[in-house]
């Protein structure tokens, strides 16, 4: 999964950094004051609807339900019959049980809820990275603003780039994370093991945050190469972290029988916390610039990937069970 998000991670900053504000960069075929000129973003937005739609159909047509309530023809009569025979094995008290009794403890287990937890906490730091970074790499250097810097502390402003430049970065940052999906991850998980790596990346990343904001400090012959270090640094972490998270979520079931219901907390978990970082985030982030410290959003997100990390302690290691990491097959 984080291979194939990888991919999309380079194609999307394309279209929104290439496409964006088409009338100053194609200005032979949108002029400034046609549609394109009157509203720069919307280009970009239309390309995306397309795919979107294109994604809508091809998910119509070509995917199969797995549902097996939902299903139709003799898979789902057969299915049927299935269910029907096993609800006969019951004896005693459950003899006619309506629901599989098994499946209703899993949601009382330490070991779901802290790694619901975990999921929620890296979900939130990771959709706070990645929706501050453009936006700070679009700020205004604060070396040309008239803000006066008290201390290492005292961040005004962002790296003063263009639009176009950060959709290259942004691009890159994806060519970058299927390197490191596709061959550093392999190699790291061989060699230190899959619980210890979690740990080592799960205890680096508020790390990764805290260090962003301190590239305004960096000479601007050296801007791009501060960059592209903090983009690597942070996919090591974040492309190890995701993948460990989804073996711990299987390893947190009782059984195959209540796999379903723990991804579907999984999943909410991680919804609950997209929708929360962004706007969180923001917030920190005007609140900054009103204050004269744009790192107080990084700060923010580096506090809480350090409840994270601190999260350790609660979550259980299932020694009996192991995982095997090959490389990723292009």
């Amino acid at each position: 999964m984080p291979f194939v998000w990888s991919i999309g991670t380079i194609i999307g900053p394309a279209i929104g950094g290439l496409l964006a504000k088409p009338a100053e960069g194609f200005p032979f075929l949108f002029p400034a004051d046609g549609l394109f000129g009157k509203f720069p973003y919307l280009l970009p937005n239309l390309v995306c609807c397309v795919l979107l739609l294109l994604s809508i159909v091809g998910s119509c047509l070509f995917l199969q339900e797995t549902h097996p309530g939902m299903q139709f023809g003799e898979a789902h009569e057969h299915l049927d019959q299935v269910a029907a025979q096993l609800l006969l094995v019951t004896s005693g008290t459950t003899a006619n049980a309506g629901v599989d009794l098994r499946a209703e403890s899993y949601g009382l287990l330490i070991e779901v809820t802290c790694v619901m937890m975990r999921i929620a906490i890296f979900t939130y730091h990771s959709m706070t990275y990645d929706h501050l970074l453009p936006i700070f790499l679009q700020d205004k250097d604060p070396r040309g603003l008239s803000h006066p810097r008290h201390s290492l502390f005292d961040i005004p402003g962002g790296v003063g780039l263009s639009t176009r430049t950060v959709g290259v970065i942004m691009s890159t940052d994806g060519i970058i994370a299927l390197m490191i999906q596709s061959i550093i991850f392999p190699v790291l998980a061989q060699y230190l093991g899959v619980w210890r790596l979690f740990v080592i990346v799960t205890v680096l990343h508020p790390v990764a945050y805290f260090i962003v904001p301190f590239l305004v400090f960096l000479p601007r012959q050296l801007i791009y190469v501060g960059i592209y270090s903090c983009l690597i640094f942070r996919n090591i972490l974040s492309i190890v972290d995701y993948p460990i998270l989804l073996i711990l979520v299987k390893q947190a079931s009782l059984s195959d029988s209540v796999m379903g219901k723990v991804n579907g907390l999984a999943a909410s978990a991680g919804a609950a916390s997209r929708t929360l970082a962004p706007p969180i985030a923001g917030l920190l982030y005007s609140f900054g610039a009103e204050i004269g410290c744009t790192a107080l959003a990084w700060w923010g997100s580096s506090l809480v990937a350090l409840f994270g990390a601190l999260q350790l302690w609660f979550i259980q290691r299932d020694k009996r069970s192991s995982a095997t990491v090959g490389p990723a097959v292009v």
